[in-house]
């Protein structure tokens, strides 16, 4: 009978498909295809928990095969993703785009990340007093106790891990291995290594221009060969979403949710706080913050439901590019470090939000200001290296906890609402991401702000 009810459920998910092929074939903008997958998912998802359940073999095996569009995008978006950093910032070098501001665009880059991440932590710290959160009150069952299990490796990873080593593990030691994606600081590395290609090949245009010339045209080629891989992999967004979104609402524990509901709300009212404050940001560099909300909301919303920053990239390079009028060089930067630096979400307010729940199981008077102070610098430091991927934020918090002796048993203990918070969190990360790209373009007079401005700017490639 299980078969029946699986088939039932692909039948139905094949004709949501469908219906977004029918609007794509209707000329339907992106955006309004992006929001209808994720309307239906969340319908479709939510249908399925009430009529099934959320741990039923009928849920657990439809969502194995609509992962075959919701995985298989999210992978076909990490598959481009070093490709993609690795050649745009090569390209912009040979393109003379950035080497003037090289070491500005660097430092606006870098400095807004860790600025935005700093502000982050205070808001989770301020949230997490005024909504009383105390790790002492949570209650660990068999699920919570399996993850702690899980986390011991890693912790023991993060306690042996300084911040000179932190630095280290930017550096590209085998750039092949990094183009694979094999370690949580790969894409910083590619950038560095694509940075030192770049500056050489400046020095071979200055001493020996006939040499560089064929590389110059080549990487051109490989430019243009890559754009156009991402393009088409962009297209497959509705479908990602629509399926992504509903694994999530099928296999969801509201129960176990509204158990730790106090969480959740004050996860997300920091969440949208800062969330508010890029825009406040956007608005101090005189470009209108609601005409960002409408361009990257589409970007924004494949964040939310993929839980992933480094897949959601060439969105984000896109969005920056096509919507905003930044230049390729300091989207990719941008983009780039913004995957392992200074992410909002996960190695700010989520990070800072554990250590004051954990602050009195150590005896530490969490509204104390010098131990406010030292946390902020802690996370602002410990937020170098944090995967672009799902995990980041368990990464970052087992940095954090780790270094202020706390115990980490509390990430552990939020596993049944991890999924929920970490979708908002994904999608702050990527903002900052951009808004690092329009403080950095608009600083350097990269920015084409017609292009920013326009109503109705060019359609984004994916559609």
């Amino acid at each position: 009978m299980d078969i029946f009810y699986i088939v039932t459920n692909l039948v139905v998910f094949a004709l949501l498909i469908g219906f977004l092929i029918f609007l794509r074939r209707k000329h339907v903008s992106f955006s309004k295809r992006v929001f209808s997958a994720l309307g239906l998912g969340i319908l479709f998802g939510v249908a399925l928990n009430l009529i099934y359940g959320s741990t039923s073999s009928v849920t657990a095996q439809s969502v194995d095969w609509f992962n075959i569009a919701g995985n298989g995008y999210v992978t076909l978006l990490q598959m481009v993703v070093m490709p993609l950093v690795f050649i745009s910032i090569v390209a912009a070098f040979t393109k003379l785009k950035i080497t003037k501001n090289i070491g500005k665009i660097s430092a606006l880059v870098i400095g807004t990340l860790l600025g935005t991440v700093s502000i982050a932590a205070f808001i989770g710290i301020v949230y997490a007093l005024v909504f009383g959160l105390d790790g002492l009150r949570l209650t660990s069952g068999a699920a919570e106790a399996a993850r702690n299990a899980a986390l011991q490796s890693s912790v023991q990873s993060v306690q042996n891990l300084s911040f000179p080593q932190q630095i280290v593990s930017l550096l590209p030691a085998n750039p092949f291995a990094d183009l694979t994606g094999t370690r949580p600081t790969s894409t910083i590395a590619v950038v560095i290594f694509a940075a030192f290609i770049g500056i050489a090949y400046l020095g071979v245009k200055r001493k020996q221009p006939d040499k560089s010339v064929l590389f110059a045209n080549l990487v051109d080629t490989l430019y243009a060969v890559i754009i156009r891989m991402v393009r088409l992999v962009l297209r497959l967004t509705p479908y990602g979403i629509l399926a992504l979104i509903a694994r999530f609402t099928a296999t969801s524990d509201y129960s176990a949710i509204l158990k730790l509901g106090q969480f959740v709300v004050a996860s997300y009212a920091a969440l949208i706080t800062m969330f508010v404050i890029h825009l406040i940001i956007i608005s101090l560099l005189k470009l209108n913050p609601a005409t960002y909300v409408r361009k990257a909301l589409p970007t924004l919303t494949f964040a939310f439901t993929s839980r992933s920053s480094a897949g959601t990239l060439p969105l984000n390079v896109e969005t920056q590019t096509r919507q905003f009028g930044i230049s390729d060089g300091i989207a990719n930067f941008a983009g780039s470090f913004g995957l392992t630096i200074g992410q909002n979400g996960c190695a700010g307010i989520y990070p800072a939000m554990l250590a004051i729940m954990a602050a009195p199981s150590a005896g530490v008077n969490p509204s104390s200001p010098s131990f406010i102070l030292m946390l902020i610098l802690v996370v602002a430091i410990s937020s170098f290296g944090v995967a672009g991927v799902g995990g980041g934020a368990t990464f970052a918090s087992l940095i954090v906890l780790s270094i202020l002796n706390f115990p980490v048993a509390i990430v552990g203990l939020l596993i049944s609402v991890e999924p929920l918070i970490d979708m908002g969190r994904t999608a702050l990360n990527v903002s900052d991401a951009m808004v690092a790209g329009l403080l950095t373009g608009r600083a350097t007079g990269e920015l084409n702000k017609d292009v920013y401005d326009q109503r109705n700017p060019e359609p984004q490639s994916a559609v």
